[in-house]
């Protein structure tokens, strides 16, 4: 398949072990990195979409005002039934680009935190790849709203985590994609929004990251199939 890893900023913030599956599987992995202003791609030419993370806000215009563009390109992939999986930031993006209200979350989460499915959860091509209950990596202040005609598909006791949109767009909250190195240059850059030491995180990561990998892998692979059968159906 054709699919399009869309990123916003640096390696650290890439699609991680999602971009290792897709090349893996022998995927025609294009990136598009928006920040940069390279015009963007048609949105029917790709397959499957994944839209990663960013250190900016979903509804930062004025300081990032690609933002827009980019919006405007999910909402068209969005149209075009083309399957979609936002991480974090892409979450939110494609909420705002089917209407939801995107803003702060009640608090920040930041850290290994527990994420729970929900029944339509444990029912979805997608997120059926995670147990139950996962200790999932997180990195966030904002939240969405569901779009019209989306379900929630798992929660934390502080925000959404995931919804599914009618069986071709998805968003979690969480970073499935995420490498251990990618958090240690993340807890390096943001030490302030650290709700514990440097030194724990990273001794926590060590101990979950493995077992996070191997849910992240199988996550993406979900997806990947439902994009698969959608493109040869």
């Amino acid at each position: 398949m054709r699919v399009l890893s869309i990123t916003h900023g640096g390696p650290s913030v890439g699609g991680g072990v999602f971009d290792e599956v897709a090349e893996h599987d022998g995927h025609e992995l294009t990136r598009w990195t928006v920040p940069l202003g390279v015009p963007a791609p048609d949105p029917r030419n790709h397959d499957a979409i994944m839209v990663f993370g960013g250190g900016m806000h979903p509804d930062q215009d004025g300081s990032h005002p690609w933002l827009a563009d980019e919006v405007a390109f999910l909402g068209a992939a969005l149209e075009a039934r083309v399957p979609v999986l936002g991480v974090c930031l892409g979450s939110q993006l494609i909420a705002r680009a089917a209407g939801a209200w995107v803003g702060p979350a009640p608090e920040r989460e930041v850290g290994w935190l527990p994420v729970q499915l929900t029944d339509a959860g444990r029912a979805d091509p997608v997120l059926s790849a995670l147990p139950d209950v996962v200790e999932a990596f997180q990195w966030h202040s904002y939240t969405f709203e569901l779009p019209d005609g989306a379900t929630e598909l798992a929660s934390s006791p502080v925000a959404r985590q995931a919804f599914g949109l009618d069986g071709h767009a998805w968003g979690i909250q969480f970073h499935a994609e995420v490498t251990r190195p990618m958090i240690e240059v993340w807890a390096a850059e943001d030490t302030g929004e650290l709700p514990v030491t440097h030194a724990e995180l990273l001794a926590a990561t060590d101990d979950r990251i493995e077992a996070w990998n191997d849910y992240g892998r199988a996550l993406c692979r979900a997806f990947l199939d439902v994009a698969d059968r959608r493109s040869t159906s």
